[in-house]
């Protein structure tokens, strides 16, 4: 496991109709509860990190080679599609009524902290190794690409059953930026010849360079003349809209096309954010050829000095300019996608769903789960299948089966209890990798307590 999102697919509690943090995968899901209240900061946590092509192990492996050759041959295996994730989410504030029948209202509050980054195959391989073993080989600056943001967001849903089969929702969601920073559709090459007639024996070109780098939030907490408790409020502060501001939508639905086969499709964090206050964006553009450095010390020609160090620096000034500078800019949430298909089995054992009179309920069910992630170069998608049971009126299991990125193996388990009207669940992906953290690729885990109500 490694840390430092893809972001965290929540496919364990998709379509667990009787957890309320389903309708944070999709606000249309057929619901069977009637009110929920968290507990606060505690009804829903949620923590996962990935690495697609790397893992502890393969780092501090016990072998005869040491670590820096370790390193050399894992930058080799690895490819600029390669990447590296971490997200977590906790539940300040969650909430939720029943209106009437057909409509439920949510509304809640959370933190939230996601962290992507390709690995940059040739930069990381030219600053590691130089370029003496790559003469003629262009080094690619777009392999240099990452995000990172932490936010708040507060947001208000509702959910609408339409008919007997129908159920829709939406939820709009107000983000309050804490920290962001973004290096996205960065452009240029570095490339080195051999000029054996040349002025000098290598000639190096830098062609079309545009690498920028824009932060929020972070230009402010190196101020050395702010105190600790100064820093803790402007922080604190940022949780409560001051400081980047965006807005956002989440959009879901469910049908039923017969008693036992149900379709389900959402999208969430459809939306952007105005990065406007305490930015800093650190440029590197231009394109320029050498023929290298030729000598270093100074010469006196005519009684003046020549400091050929100092020139070939002047010159690399004017052609690679290297500002900082504080405009504005715009971030992309990384919307998410879901789709599933879900059978639905058994013949009921619980009490059936007093607002449809007469429908029967299924106590197993089969799904197929497509999860999507957009992120700056790709789409990263996860296709898991499950089993769903009801084991009695207190007690929910699911199990998962998920192809992504990061495995072949993932198995996750999902627990739902509750006890008069107090519901707790955890679950965690990935079951096989615990037994042996330093060779996963990926983990997470969720878990959370709150009351939920139901009148029937």
């Amino acid at each position: 496991m490694i840390t430092l999102c893809q972001g965290q697919n929540k496919q364990l509690l998709y379509n667990v109709n009787s957890l309320p943090q389903t309708l944070m995968v999709n606000p249309g899901a057929n619901i069977e509860f009637d009110g929920h209240i968290g507990l606060p900061f505690l009804s829903g946590i949620s923590l996962a990190v990935g690495s697609s092509g790397v893992n502890v192990f393969d780092v501090f492996e016990d072998s005869p080679r040491d670590i820096n050759e370790r390193i050399t041959l894992l930058m080799g295996r690895l490819t600029h599609k390669d990447y590296f994730t971490a997200q977590q989410q906790l539940e300040i504030l969650s909430l939720g009524w029943r209106l009437n029948e057909n409509n439920y209202l949510s509304a809640g509050l959370y933190q939230e902290l996601d962290a992507f980054s390709y690995f940059p195959k040739d930069p990381a391989i030219l600053a590691r190794e130089g370029n003496r073993e790559y003469m003629g080989v262009p080094f690619d600056f777009s392999h240099v690409s990452f995000t990172g943001e932490f936010l708040a967001v507060y947001h208000i849903g509702l959910n609408r059953k339409l008919n007997r089969n129908l159920t829709v929702g939406t939820r709009l969601k107000f983000y309050s930026g804490i920290f962001n920073v973004e290096s996205i559709d960065n452009t240029g090459t570095f490339l080195t010849i051999e000029t054996p007639a040349g002025p000098n024996y290598y000639r190096h070109f830098a062609d079309d360079l545009n690498l920028i780098v824009n932060t929020s939030g972070f230009a402010s907490l190196r101020d050395n003349n702010n105190t600790v408790d100064e820093a803790a409020a402007d922080l604190l502060g940022r949780v409560f809209f001051g400081g980047n501001i965006g807005l956002g939508i989440d959009a879901g639905a469910t049908y039923k096309l017969r008693n036992d086969i149900e379709i389900s499709g959402s999208i969430q964090d459809l939306g952007m954010m105005w990065q406007r206050e305490d930015v800093e964006n650190y440029t590197y553009r231009g394109s320029y050829q050498t023929d290298g450095i030729e000598p270093l010390f100074p010469e006196i020609i005519n009684g003046q000095t020549f400091r050929y160090w100092d020139e070939w620096e002047d010159d690399i000034d004017r052609n690679l300019v290297d500002e900082t500078l504080y405009e504005p800019y715009v971030t992309l949430r990384p919307f998410k996608l879901n789709g599933a298909i879900e059978f639905g089995f058994g013949e009921t054992i619980f009490p059936c769903d007093y607002r449809v009179e007469g429908r029967k309920t299924n106590h197993s069910r089969l799904g197929l789960h497509l999860f999507g992630i957009k992120r700056p170069k790709d789409l990263k998608m996860a296709l898991s299948t499950y089993y769903d049971r009801q084991l009695n009126d207190n007690l929910r299991m699911k199990v998962s089966y998920t192809i992504d990125d990061y495995s072949f193996t993932n198995v996750g388990f999902l627990l739902s209890t509750k006890f008069k009207g107090f519901n707790f669940y955890i679950a965690a992906d990935n079951l096989i990798g615990y037994f042996n953290l330093a060779k996963s690729y990926y983990q997470s885990v969720q878990f959370g307590f709150q009351f939920v109500i139901n009148k029937s």
